[in-house]
């Protein structure tokens, strides 16, 4: 009977394994962010600071792992096969869960997705005992789910939303008064003053109160018990001396220090916080597993009261999921991609934005800035004048009489959002409550962000939009992990077969997101974007628009013979996944577009007069990437509506086009890929004969109509697609135009 239960073992410590690499993916964001975002430190020290902080933090862990074994279900309702069942389902669900949103760059909780997937699980389970049990009905259900300690849980996870952006938001604010962007200057015992205050509050929460509940606490308890306020008054009389001294003797930037042991003590909070939600499960079930081997009970009727007494965690597993982690940190490239979320959302300034704005976040913005303006009414002018001196961001002078923003997610912000996300965990991990570290730390960046001053009218829509998707991805991950997990935990009722085949469906699933992600993590690669900081010529711009038009161009003549094809196929699905490209490539001329201010701003002054041109070929490029959107889009929702089939000389009209416009976009392509622009003039040429055929097609249809055309519905789309084929030939032979007449110019 025992060998079933072994193998499913083998099977959660080989998940707990891919829990880990996928859980420290998703919340590497937590830590990395501030240090990585403030460039205070190269990323390979932060890396190495993290790394350290992680694995002190894992040894540090082990009384948080009573949450996973009686924090969600009485055990003792449950027996052994039921706990098994239950911790099969919650580790299943949890790694597909967390590697979705990794795969999509989104950063989500840990402890959410949990915390619901036992809850869904046991909630499954329980109901299952509960309709076999004549004598009990569904209100018994509140006899196996220990749902005060529960809801306490779920409802600290939720206040800590509100807690930490409403910290968050005033602690900067204030520092921002204390120290405003010129940090450099401030006198050295405001930052002694300020290293004091973050260090004495990260080494009494940290090491002290993270120390709470280990088995290395009861060795210091006697010191440290009844002597909190002695402890933190002393901490900060030591580290503020030691850090004037730093600073006075040492010249070293004290903020740089603080993001150091910032970055050490967030990443060991993580470790301290959330290696129960990786490990806590497998270990429960090992709990279970030797509490029942020596029990001599059949598994089904054997009670698992056992797992509600407390039960050291064996420090070797410790150790070993602490090397997983700090392994995967080092590893793990979607890890990258969900911290680029939280800079993007928190950084200062304007440009490319990850998140569209929606009704939602327009409404936010308008009613934040009516109150600001009620605000602003009530406080005295001098007041505001002096408030306002405080958030002037500095410029940097350049050669050329250039001036640039400095980045102001600066020191300063950084080192807030470090102190205040480690104490709020630490307080959470020194009471035992599984608090969310990404729910914290995310909510702490964007409260800093939004006192800093950084979302401001140009950007404000975008990053509200984005905090908002990402907090409706946490209700989404706390339903679905409910749902699929109860789902998952009546599968294996079912049938315990149903394990290796659902284990099967992880490895598949992983596999495939993993290889889409790299994927996708190649393309990105491939776009460029345009950098403030870089200087361009008139030689820069011939070059990169060039490489622009060649690539869009190919692309477009591609787009346009799917959309030829497809609809002489009749074939709905091929539409409507190149729907999907024309629709990318519209976004990416228009990520080209919303660049043009900070392109304008990065000519030399010697070629500002290629602006004009930049700002013309873009304009053709949209005109172009337009064109084959509506044509894809009209295709796409004439065989939707499943209206008739166009007719053979439509069609044979069509790609007969299709066939002349590839070839000239071809040749076009090359021309630009090559550099070969004194080619030009006869490609204009060839446009013009294209240009005369689609008029040709267009009169055809004409005759057509008159004599025994029948379908008014394909008339329509017919002259829809030949007049924008003309348009877009036209876009195009604008663009060659406007490109000659400006390479011309360059050569003179």
């Amino acid at each position: 009977m025992g060998d079933p239960y072994i193998l499913m073992l083998i099977a959660l410590a080989v998940l707990a394994i891919v829990d880990l690499v996928v859980g420290v993916s998703n919340d590497a964001v937590n830590f990395l962010n501030s240090a990585i975002g403030s460039k205070a430190i190269s990323v390979k020290n932060i890396m190495i600071i993290a790394s350290v902080g992680v694995f002190f933090g894992a040894v540090t862990s082990s009384g948080m792992m009573e949450v996973a074994r009686k924090g969600i279900f009485n055990p003792s309702m449950f027996v052994f096969q039921d706990v098994m069942f239950i911790f099969m389902a919650v580790m299943i669900t949890d790694i597909l869960l967390l590697d979705i949103f990794n795969s999509l760059g989104m950063p989500t909780s840990t402890t959410v997705s949990i915390v619901f997937e036992l809850l869904g699980a046991a909630v499954v389970i329980a109901l299952i005992k509960i309709a076999n049990n004549d004598a009990e009905s569904l209100s018994a259900i509140w006899n196996y789910i220990n749902y005060e300690t529960a809801t306490d849980i779920i409802l600290g996870i939720l206040l800590s939303v509100v807690v930490a952006f409403t910290v968050g938001a005033i602690v900067q604010y204030f520092s921002r008064l204390i120290y405003s962007f010129n940090f450099e200057n401030r006198a050295t015992y405001i930052n002694a003053l300020f290293g004091g205050f973050a260090i004495t509050s990260i080494t009494y929460f940290i090491i002290i109160k993270g120390l709470k509940g280990t088995d290395f606490y009861g060795n210091i308890a006697s010191l440290l018990e009844g002597n909190t306020a002695q402890i933190i008054g002393i901490s900060f009389l030591i580290w503020t001396a030691l850090c004037y001294l730093i600073i006075r003797f040492l010249k070293v930037n004290i903020l740089v220090l603080i993001i150091g042991v910032g970055t050490f003590s967030l990443a060991m909070a993580f470790a301290g916080n959330d290696l129960v939600n990786f490990i806590g499960v497998p270990i429960a079930a090992l709990n279970s597993y030797e509490a029942w081997s020596i029990s001599g009970v059949e598994p089904v009727l054997f009670s698992m009261g056992s797992l509600a007494k407390k039960v050291p965690s064996n420090i070797w597993l410790l150790l070993l999921a602490g090397a997983i982690m700090v392994v995967t940190l080092w590893t793990s490239s979607k890890a990258k991609s969900v911290i680029e979320t939280g800079i993007n959302l928190s950084r200062q300034g304007e440009g490319h934005e990850k998140f569209q704005p929606n009704n939602i976040s327009r409404v936010v913005v308008r009613v934040s800035m009516f109150l600001n303006q009620g605000i602003t009414f009530l406080i005295p002018k001098k007041t505001q004048n002096y408030i306002n001196t405080k958030f002037e961001k500095p410029v940097l002078k350049l050669p050329k009489d250039k001036t640039y923003e400095m980045p102001a997610f600066d020191l300063v912000r950084a080192s807030v959002n470090l102190i205040m996300a480690s104490v709020l965990i630490s307080i959470a991990t020194s009471m035992k409550l599984p608090l969310s570290t990404t729910y914290v730390t995310f909510m702490v960046a964007m409260g800093t962000s939004l006192a800093d001053r950084a979302w401001g009218r140009e950007s404000a829509v975008y990053r509200v939009a984005g905090v908002l998707n990402v907090i409706g991805g946490w209700f989404l991950t706390a339903i679905i992990a409910f749902t699929a997990a109860g789902i998952i935990a009546y599968l294996i009722s079912l049938h315990i077969a149903a394990i290796p085949a659902l284990l099967i469906l992880v490895a598949v699933l992983i596999g495939r997101n993993t290889l889409k992600h790299r994927k996708k993590s190649k393309e990105v690669k491939k776009k460029t974007y345009l950098e403030r900081a870089e200087l361009i010529t008139i030689n820069g711009v011939i070059e990169e628009s060039a490489d622009h038009i060649s690539q869009v161009i190919y692309r477009v003549s591609k787009l346009y013979t799917h959309v030829v094809n497809d609809l002489a196929n009749h074939d709905l699905n091929k539409l409507r996944k190149t729907e999907k490209h024309v629709k990318k490539l519209n976004d990416e001329i228009d990520d080209l577009k919303d660049g043009v201010f900070y392109f304008i701003k990065s000519l030399d002054e010697t070629s500002v007069q290629a602006s004009r041109f930049y700002i013309m070929v873009l304009g053709y490029l949209q005109d172009a990437a337009q064109s084959i959107s509506y044509i894809s889009r009209a295709s796409y929702k004439h065989v939707n509506n499943n209206h008739k089939n166009l007719k053979k000389g439509q069609i044979k009209d069509l790609k007969t086009i299709d066939e002349e416009l590839t070839e000239l976009l071809e040749k076009e392509s090359k021309i630009f890929e090559n550099r070969q622009l004194d080619d030009l003039n006869s490609l204009i040429i060839e446009k013009n004969t294209l240009l005369i055929n689609v008029s040709t097609s267009i009169e055809k249809q004409v005759s057509r109509i008159r004599t025994d055309e029948t379908s008014p519905k394909n008339t329509t789309l017919y002259f829809s697609i030949l007049l924008e084929t003309k348009d877009l030939i036209s876009a195009l032979m604008n663009l060659l135009k406007t490109y000659e007449e400006f390479h011309l110019t360059t050569k003179q």
